[in-house]
């Protein structure tokens, strides 16, 4: 990922919080036939390494799996963007962009088939989603024949991070005085990836100023 030092977020921390809260993500591998991409939700394993471990699971029929053990992936991590106006800088000699926050993940895919592990991995997508929910779901609620079914019918991963990297794209390049306006203009459009730019392009201000 192209990565201007400006933009470039470097705290393994911050990454993290980002994975856990943007957390369906695009998994990508490389076969003969060419890239394949699937777009599954992904645990973090926080403490696995100092970067992290990914844990997941897809479909025993998505094929992507059966070439991908002990090959290298690419995770795409995707938060909230919004279109940037020229004209909301009020200033001359700019030109419009996009500004928006991504975190990309790279490690070594591991296939997990252990039934026990692929249990405990469902449990805690489970939990992690159904929480807070007025009548949360539990995997134990179903028959356990259906349950086995089910774990048939999945194969689970992992991914040992080897390098993660984020893009905090927020007009970091323009002055404090170009970015206000900006930061006005996208909380005045009705857009909810708008005003998450916003919110972030006022934080980023924010610690700049601290």
């Amino acid at each position: 990922m192209y990565i201007p030092s400006s933009f470039a977020e470097t705290d393994v921390g911050r990454l993290h919080d980002f994975i856990e809260s943007h957390s369906f993500a695009t998994l990508i591998t490389t076969q003969d036939a060419g890239s394949v991409a699937s777009h599954l939700p992904l645990l973090l394993d926080r403490d696995a390494s100092s970067r992290g471990k990914l844990i997941g699971h897809m479909a025993r029929a998505n094929s992507q799996w059966k070439d991908a053990d002990g090959e290298r992936a690419f995770v795409i991590f995707q938060g909230p963007h919004a279109y940037i106006s020229p004209s909301w800088y009020e200033a001359t000699n700019v030109v419009p962009t996009w500004n928006y926050v991504a975190v990309h993940v790279y490690g070594t895919l591991r296939i997990v088939s252990d039934h026990e592990a692929l249990l405990q991995t469902l449990r805690d997508t489970v939990e992690m989603y159904e929480g807070g929910t007025a009548q949360s779901w539990s995997i134990d609620q179903p028959d356990e024949t259906f349950v086995d079914g089910l774990l048939d019918s999945i194969i689970g991963f992992e991914i040992d991070i080897t390098c993660i990297e984020g893009k905090w794209k927020l007009s970091q390049n323009h002055t404090p005085e170009r970015r206000l306006p900006v930061i006005v203009a996208l909380q005045e459009r009705d857009s909810a990836q708008s005003h998450s730019i916003a919110e972030l392009m006022s934080k980023a201000l924010q610690e700049k100023a601290e």
